[in-house]
C-alpha cells in the first residue's frame, strides 16, 4: 500500500504530496513518522491508495504510526485542503489547526492511574513482612485503592512484592484531566417564553443555512442556544458553541454541565498541554459531543455536527492574526455545510456586514426585541466631562457617578466600572523637556503599573524599571497621563475603604482559572464593585448589577478605523446591558467629552436601527466594507534594509495586479504601518481597498512569489485591527 503524506514542515518548498510504502495498516487522517531527507519527520496521511508512479528503489517505508488511531476526520482533512487554497498557506500549516500543539510535537500523551485491590489468593508471609500485612489488611477494610495511595502508606517495595506474589492485582486506567473541575453548574427548569419558542421554531424551519439572532442584552439568547443543542443531541448529533473571550468559557461551561454533564468539553489556550488534550481526546472519541471555547474551537474533532453557534458575533476576536490568518465565520460555514447543520449567529449589536446580509435576506433574521419577562432596560445617563472639569473636579468620576455608586452600595447592590485601559497611567512624561518613555523594542509609548512600580509595553510585555529622572535632561518631573483600571481601583479604594473592590483585567486574570476566580467572587457576591476592561463588557450575567459605570465612552470612538463608531456603539450598548438584569431596574452613567455625538446618543437609547441605517449610509458614500473589501499586506522583518528589499518587491508584484484590473481598486499604496516597529521588527504594508474581490486570488498568489530572507510577508482581509 502507497500513503500519501503531506509532512508537518510549514514552508512552501515542501508543500506537496509525498508518496511513502506502508501496510495496510495505515489509515487517511493518521500521523506517521518517515524518513525525510537524512533525517526523520512526523507526517499527516492524506490518503492510502495501492500505486505509485515513484519508483520502487526511491519508495522509502513509513516508520511507523504515531497514534494507532486517525487524529484527523476526513472532514478535517478535507477542511484543511479549503483553508490552504483560500488563505495561501502551507497545506502542514492548516493540518496543525486541528490538532493540540503539544500533541504534535510528542510533549504531552495519555495519562494512566493504577488501581489495586486484593486477588482472593492466600499468600504465606513472614511475620516480619509487617508492610505487606499491614497492606492486605488495609485492603480488606478499604477495597479497591489507587496504587499510589498504597505505594505512599505502605512503600514500593511492600506494594510490588504482593504483585509478584499474586496477593493484590493492578488495574491500569485512563485518567482525564479535568479543567474546570469545580465547574459544576445547579440544575434549573428550562421553560421557553413564547418570544423564545417563536425563535427556536423560526431557526428550526428556516432553509438558510445561516441565522442571525439579534436580541437585546438579557433577551435569553443563551437559552435557546442551549435548546438547539438539546434537541442534535437527542437527535445524536454533536455541537460546537464559540464565545470570544476566554473568560466567558467558565460560566458557559457551568450552563452546558448542569444541562448536559459531562458531554461538554472545553478547548482555548489557557488550559494546560495535559487538559487541552485530554478534552480533545474526548472529543476525538464521541465521549464529549460538545465543543466550547474561544476562536480555535472551531476546529474541535466532533463528527456529525447538528449545530454551530458563534455567541457575540460581532467580537474582532474571531479573526486570526497569526498564520493561516482565518476568519472564524468562514470555517464555521464550511464546517456548517459539509454537515448540512445550523449556523447561528448571536449578537445584541451584529457587525453592520452580518446585519446587512441578514437584512438583504441571506441570512435568516431572528429577532428578541424585549428583556426576558419584559424586564426594562437600564436607564442610561450621559455625563459631560467637560462641564465637571469647569466645574474644578479632576477626578476620573463624575459628581453624578459617586452619588450613585453611594446609592447602589448603600441599598447592598453591585456596580460595574468599565474602563478598557489596563494599567495605573496610560503615558509617562518628563513635564521640564516633554520626553515620552517608550518601548525600546516597538514604537509605543509604556505604561505604568503601580503595584510592581514598573513600565509595561502592551504589544511585546516587555518590562522597564519607573524612571527616577528624565532619560534625556535629567529632570525629576515625571508626571503620570491617562488613567487605567489599576488606578481606578486605587482611587476607590480611597473613596469607599469599606467596599470590596475587584479588578479584571490582562493583569490579575494569569492562569486558566484567572478569570473563573473573579467572576466567582463578584457572583457570589463577595465583591461590590468590579472595575474591569472589556472583559466585563459582555455575556456576563450578575443579577445583583444595578449600576454600571462607562468612564470613558469616547477611548475607541476617534481611533483612525472606519470600524470606531461602530466598535463604540458595541461596546457602550454590551456594558451597559449588565446592568438591571434581574428584578431591580438598572442604571448605566456614561462619562463622555463628547456628549452629542451620534453614536453615544443610538446606544444610550439602545436603537442598533437606528445606528444602521446612519452608519450602512456613510459606509456606502465612502464606499467602505461592505461595500468594498481592505486588503492589506505585511510585510515585517528586523532588519529595515531587508525588510525595505522586500516591501519593494512585494508593491511591484501587486503593481501588476493593479494596473492589469486598475477599475476594482479605490486604493493602492504603500506605506509605514501605524506602529512602525513591534517586537524588534519593522512594519511596512501595501493597503488597498477593492470593489471586486475576485483579485484576491492574484493578489494571494503574487504575494506567495515573494520569498525573502528573515522577511514575513501577510495577507489581510478587512482587518480588525489595523494598527
Amino acid at each position: 500500500m502507497i500513503a500519501e503524506v503531506i509532512v508537518d514542515i510549514a514552508h512552501s518548498d515542501v508543500d506537496k504530496i509525498f508518496d511513502y510504502a506502508c501496510d495496510d495498516t495505515l489509515k487517511a487522517g493518521m500521523r506517521v513518522a518517515v524518513p525525510f531527507g537524512r533525517s526523520a519527520a512526523t507526517g499527516f496521511v492524506m490518503r492510502v491508495k495501492e500505486e505509485t508512479s515513484v519508483p520502487k528503489d526511491k519508495l522509502k517505508k513509513v516508520f511507523r504510526a504515531e497514534e494507532d488511531f486517525p487524529a484527523l476526520t476526513e472532514e478535517c482533512l478535507s477542511l484543511a485542503k479549503k483553508i490552504s487554497e483560500r488563505y495561501r498557506c502551507p497545506l502542514a500549516l492548516s493540518l496543525r489547526l486541528f490538532l493540540p500543539a503539544e500533541m504534535r510535537t510528542g510533549k504531552v500523551g495519555e495519562v494512566y492511574q493504577g488501581f489495586a485491590d486484593l486477588t482472593g489468593k492466600d499468600v504465606s508471609l513472614s511475620p516480619r513482612a509487617i508492610q505487606q500485612i499491614a497492606l492486605l489488611a488495609y485492603l480488606k477494610e478499604n477495597g479497591e485503592t489507587e496504587s499510589c495511595i498504597l505505594r505512599d502508606k505502605f512503600g514500593a517495595a511492600a506494594f510490588r512484592s504482593l504483585i509478584e506474589k499474586g496477593g493484590i492485582v493492578e488495574e491500569k486506567r485512563r485518567r482525564f484531566r479535568d479543567p474546570y473541575r469545580q465547574v459544576a453548574g445547579e440544575k434549573t427548569e428550562h421553560i421557553l417564553t413564547p418570544a423564545q419558542r417563536t425563535a427556536v421554531a423560526s431557526i428550526r424551519n428556516s432553509q438558510e443555512a445561516v441565522t442571525l439572532l439579534h436580541g437585546v442584552t438579557g433577551s435569553g439568547k443563551t437559552e435557546i442556544y442551549l435548546t438547539m443543542i438539546a434537541e442534535e443531541l437527542r437527535a445524536g448529533r454533536s455541537a460546537i458553541f464559540l464565545v470570544p473571550e476566554i473568560s466567558l468559557t467558565p460560566q458557559m461551561l457551568s450552563q452546558l454541565r448542569a444541562r448536559f454533564g459531562r458531554s461538554a468539553a472545553i478547548l482555548h489556550s489557557g488550559l494546560s498541554a495535559g487538559e487541552r488534550f485530554d478534552e480533545w481526546m474526548r472529543l476525538r472519541e464521541g465521549d464529549a459531543k460538545i465543543a466550547i471555547g474561544a476562536r480555535s474551537a472551531v476546529f474541535a474533532p466532533v463528527e456529525n455536527i447538528g449545530v454551530i453557534i458563534i455567541d457575540e458575533e460581532h467580537d474582532g476576536s474571531y479573526s486570526s492574526e497569526s498564520s493561516p490568518r482565518y476568519n472564524t465565520f468562514d470555517v464555521a460555514l464550511l464546517r456548517a455545510k459539509r454537515n448540512g447543520c445550523k449556523l447561528i449567529l448571536g449578537s445584541a449589536t451584529p457587525s453592520v456586514e452580518t446585519y446587512m446580509k441578514a437584512k438583504n435576506g441571506e441570512y435568516h433574521l431572528v429577532k428578541l426585541t424585549n428583556r426576558i419577562n419584559a424586564r426594562p432596560m437600564p436607564d442610561v445617563n450621559i455625563v459631560d466631562m467637560r462641564r465637571e472639569v469647569r466645574r474644578g473636579n479632576p477626578s476620573p468620576f463624575s459628581r453624578m457617578l459617586k452619588e450613585k455608586l453611594e446609592r447602589c452600595l448603600e441599598g447592598g447592590n453591585q456596580a460595574i466600572l468599565f474602563l478598557n485601559r489596563r494599567g495605573y497611567s496610560q503615558t509617562v512624561i518628563c513635564r521640564d523637556c516633554g520626553y515620552v518613555a517608550k518601548c525600546e523594542n516597538c514604537d509605543v509609548s509604556l505604561t505604568y503599573h503601580s503595584e510592581e512600580n514598573c513600565l509595561k509595553c502592551h504589544y511585546c510585555g516587555a518590562k522597564y524599571h519607573m524612571l527616577p529622572a528624565c532619560p534625556e535632561c535629567g529632570g525629576t518631573h515625571i508626571r503620570y497621563v491617562g488613567t487605567g483600571t489599576q488606578k481606578i481601583e486605587g482611587e476607590l479604594k480611597s473613596l469607599y475603604p469599606s467596599a470590596r473592590i475587584l479588578r479584571m483585567d490582562n493583569d490579575t486574570t494569569n492562569g486558566k482559572e484567572g478569570h473563573y476566580k473573579i467572576l466567582k467572587q463578584f457572583s457570589e457576591r463577595k465583591a461590590d464593585i468590579l472595575v474591569g476592561t472589556q472583559m466585563v463588557a459582555k455575556g456576563h450575567d450578575f443579577p445583583a448589577v444595578t449600576l454600571v459605570g462607562i468612564l470613558d465612552a469616547d477611548m475607541s470612538l476617534h481611533f483612525s478605523d472606519y470600524r470606531s463608531g461602530e466598535r463604540t456603539f458595541q461596546l457602550v450598548t454590551q456594558v451597559a446591558g449588565r446592568s438591571g438584569r434581574a428584578e431591580e431596574k438598572g442604571e448605566v452613567v456614561l462619562q463622555t467629552f463628547d456628549p452629542d455625538n451620534y453614536i453615544l446618543r443610538f446606544a444610550t437609547q439602545y436603537d442598533y436601527e437606528g445606528f444602521y441605517e446612519h452608519e450602512i449610509a456613510m459606509r456606502a458614500a465612502t464606499m467602505f466594507p461592505p461595500f468594498a473589501k481592505i486588503v492589506r499586506v505585511m510585510v515585517s522583518g528586523g532588519n529595515e534594509k531587508e525588510t525595505l528589499s522586500a516591501l519593494k518587491e512585494v508593491y511591484d508584484r501587486l503593481n501588476g495586479v493593479y494596473r492589469e484590473h486598475s477599475e476594482s481598486f479605490l486604493i493602492f499604496n504603500k506605506m509605514h504601518a501605524p506602529i512602525k516597529y513591534i517586537k524588534n521588527s519593522f512594519r511596512y504594508q501595501v493597503l488597498m481597498r477593492l470593489t471586486d474581490a475576485s483579485v484576491l486570488k492574484e493578489i494571494y498568489a503574487a504575494c506567495a512569489e515573494v520569498k525573502p530572507k528573515n522577511v514575513l510577508v501577510w495577507v489581510e482581509e478587512n482587518p480588525a485591527n489595523l494598527s
